[in-house]
């Protein structure tokens, strides 16, 4: 990676998000990569309600080893240089949300257009740190979308759940590739066409609330988690 600091800064704040690849090296995500399959088997079971996913066009399936004391991912997690990158990004402090891994099985239809959190208070957002453990291609699909810059333009626009929107950009990371991206910012995933792996290294700027992810927004409606619950239909 060559990039000196301020650019970091300034491409990440400017669009709200900033990509390196061949961040990580093939053996480690070969391995990583393995440890995720392993956990989910052949034909991991849906952990969201049914209408969670017919409202929001959403299939993911999450994993959140941390929480089951399964440290596997320590050398992403504790990483130096990607940590510091972290630093950069929220000078002020920041703190790991949490680690999540995000399994789509084949067919699945991603994730439509969304906000990880709302965007009222423009200080209070999550940090996604997402790593690809294998590429991500045509063929393989779930390509990532992102909509620079609109984690200062407010609250995702109501429409369709996962149509193209004009100024969208689409990428294909490969094996090792990190995106930084902040939690405002409008970002969707595309159909899924062979199993697809995911990881998150979520962070979040010093003393923000730990359900800072707890309601997300889609173009149709706000989504609680914790209670499984449409909060507002957005028409």
């Amino acid at each position: 990676m060559n990039m000196d600091d301020d650019k970091i800064i300034d491409e990440f704040w400017e669009n709200g998000f900033i990509i390196f690849e061949n961040f990580f090296g093939a053996s480690l995500m070969d391995e990583y990569n393995h440890k995720i399959l392993e956990h989910y088997g052949v034909n991991p079971n849906w952990e969201h309600t049914n209408e969670f996913i017919t409202k929001s066009a959403v299939e993911v399936v999450p994993w959140f080893p941390y929480r089951e004391g399964k440290r596997y991912f320590d050398r992403i997690n504790d990483d130096k240089h990607f940590n510091s990158i972290t630093d950069l990004i929220l000078r002020d402090g920041w703190e790991n949300l949490y680690c999540m891994m995000m399994f789509s099985k084949a067919g699945s239809k991603g994730q439509a257009w969304h906000q990880d959190c709302p965007p009222d208070d423009k200080e209070k957002f999550n940090l996604n740190r997402l790593v690809y453990t294998h590429d991500i291609t045509e063929e393989t699909g779930g390509e990532i979308v992102i909509f620079p810059g609109t984690h200062k333009a407010g609250i995702l626009s109501i429409g369709v759940p996962s149509e193209d929107l004009e100024g969208q950009l689409v990428f294909r990371p490969k094996k090792g590739t990190i995106i930084f991206l902040h939690g405002h910012c409008w970002h969707k995933v595309m159909p899924v066409k062979k199993d697809r792996i995911s990881s998150n290294f979520r962070a979040v700027p010093k003393g923000t609330p730990e359900d800072i992810t707890d309601i997300c927004v889609y173009r149709n409606m706000l989504y609680q988690f914790s209670t499984s619950q449409v909060l507002k239909e957005r028409k």
